[in-house]
């Protein structure tokens, strides 16, 4: 391993994020008693062009009359490419209260595209006196994203997460679907006469996840489309968490409790955990490299496997 250590990602439970339009007000107050770890009060892809201003708005006040209580408070700002975004930002940094966390950046292409946002803020910060700076995430869902992904995570000391969006980088990439997230029907391997799905999304999410890590940033994924297929959000959940995602997407409040489940180590494992570091103290206090626990040698490496789950277990608990 190199001397240069890897850094931590932000101590935060981030197991769900729920989304929901600016446009709809009258949804904010059962968001805010939600389950989510994270809020995100959308601008860009479910809110239209003609409503965009009144959802801007409706963002602000909510940011000073809604109770919000310990959620992480984020709104997603129109793209780069688009005459909303720089409207969003200013008008968030002049009018928003000081309750609001964090903005998040969608379709990221480039460390350019994140230090241009960060300098508006960065203007827009000083000229208010604001005390508390505001945090980002940023959102790979084009081919040049990903290919970006490595610099995009290390673009600025503002961001904190990266989620991965299926469908808009589905569209970049040219992938013949339509589906948002899990697998796809043409996307099968044959053995034996027997058909098998594979995921599709699996090299972007491990890009991903090793690109945040390197930089000390939380990795999560972003939706799952069909918000009446339960099994196959939490198979999607489940082999990011694997991989290494802290978190998912929930489009619909029906998906926040899968999320946490999902995202939040289950008694079993954090018992498997502590014992597996319990052997490995034993082990220490003999004289010991290693240890054998239920019939398996674990060592060093098994050690750092397991506290990830412990520490995950105490900071859910703690938030």
């Amino acid at each position: 391993m190199s001397f240069r250590i890897q850094p931590a990602a932000p101590a935060r439970p981030n197991r769900c994020q729920l989304f929901g339009p600016g446009s709809r007000p009258e949804l904010f107050e059962k968001m805010a008693t939600s389950a989510a770890d994270v809020i995100n009060l959308d601008l860009e892809d479910s809110v239209a062009p003609d409503d965009k201003p009144r959802a801007r708005e409706n963002i602000i006040a909510a940011t000073h009359d809604i109770d919000w209580g310990r959620k992480r408070l984020s709104v997603r700002i129109n793209g780069l490419d688009t005459p909303y975004w720089h409207k969003d930002v200013i008008a968030l940094m002049e009018r928003a209260s000081d309750r609001l966390d964090q903005i998040m950046i969608p379709k990221a292409d480039c460390a350019a595209d994140v230090y241009a946002v960060d300098a508006l803020v960065t203007a827009a910060e000083r000229a208010q006196g604001r005390v508390k700076p505001l945090a980002f995430e940023v959102i790979i869902e084009t081919a040049a994203g990903i290919t970006h992904v490595e610099e995009i995570a290390a673009s600025s000391p503002r961001l904190q997460a990266m989620s991965l969006g299926a469908a808009d980088f589905a569209a970049s990439m040219g992938m013949r679907t339509t589906g948002i997230g899990g697998t796809q029907e043409n996307y099968y391997m044959v053995r034996d006469g027997a058909r098998y799905w594979p995921d599709p999304w699996h090299w972007a999410t491990a890009a991903i996840v090793a690109a945040c890590r390197t930089h000390g940033v939380l990795p999560v994924d972003g939706p799952f489309g069909d918000f009446s297929d339960a099994d196959g959000f939490r198979a999607q959940a489940l082999r990011a968490a694997t991989l290494g995602m802290v978190g998912k997407w929930a489009i619909h409040p029906s998906q926040v409790a899968l999320a946490n489940e999902v995202f939040t180590p289950s008694e079993a494992q954090v018992a498997d955990a502590r014992a597996i570091l319990a052997a490995m103290e034993e082990a220490k206090r003999s004289g010991k490299g290693a240890a054998v626990y239920k019939g398996r040698l674990v060592d060093i490496a098994s050690m750092r496997q397991a506290e990830v789950i412990v520490k995950a277990a105490e900071l859910i608990a703690a938030g």
